[in-house]
């Protein structure tokens, strides 16, 4: 019976390494191609913001979409970082305000763990990056987003490894739009390298045109702030 199940598995995985890898590349092919399902009344959206400049320029973004077509809107920012949720949850208040949405309806605010702290060492990042990734996973999965918009804080890179992943593994599908930071002028930020070398973003936006020169796949987007 064992040695049943070894011979088995022999053949099995061979076979599911090779499904695997015949999807992780057709996923690779089809990011930046055109998104039928993009065309769906409403869009699961998943914003994520990050400290300092990063929410400023993401929330000027936000101020651009189409609310009643993406929507429900959620917000991920680090654990530590409570200042971008606030000023998401003002933005979303404004929008009650001025056009009667029910709270709670078209607007969710989470927080993930950050996978290295300013200042934090490399090594000791590693166990923190682990479990930034795994929490990720987990609220990828939960929210099972349709559209990810980010530009360049450290916990963006985490969610869009998993939303690459569940791809891979045909548990969903997400459309990645990356925005580089308007203070990126002659070098992309790390999460922004780390997603432009690996392909994940399905659209990849610069602000600065020697940065698209520099980045060809990029597209240049012009100053978004």
């Amino acid at each position: 019976m064992g040695l049943n199940a070894v011979v088995a598995a022999c053949y099995v995985f061979p076979v599911l390494v090779s499904v695997l890898a015949v999807r992780f590349f057709y996923v690779l092919w089809h990011s930046g191609q055109p998104e039928s399902r993009l065309c769906a009344t409403r869009l699961r959206c998943l914003i994520v913001l990050g400290s300092g400049g990063h929410t400023a320029e993401m929330m000027n973004i936000v101020t651009t979409l189409q609310k009643d077509r993406f929507t429900p809107r959620y917000y991920v920012a680090a654990l530590t970082d409570n200042m971008s949720l606030q000023k998401a949850q003002v933005y979303e208040q404004s929008l009650i305000q001025s056009n009667g949405t029910k709270a709670g309806e078209s607007a969710h605010f989470m927080q993930i763990y950050r996978s290295r702290e300013v200042g934090q060492s490399y090594v000791t990042s590693i166990a923190t990056t682990l479990l930034a990734t795994l929490h990720a996973m987990w609220l990828v999965i939960r929210i099972r987003p349709q559209v990810i918009f980010c530009n360049g804080p450290g916990t963006c890179f985490p969610l869009c490894i998993s939303a690459f992943v569940l791809k891979v593994l045909g548990l969903g599908w997400s459309s990645i739009f990356y925005i580089e930071s308007i203070a990126r002028v002659k070098k992309l930020s790390l999460s922004g390298l780390l997603l432009y070398k690996l392909r994940i973003a399905d659209q990849f936006f610069v602000q600065w045109p020697q940065l698209q020169h520099e980045y060809p796949r990029a597209c240049y987007a012009g100053r978004l702030m």
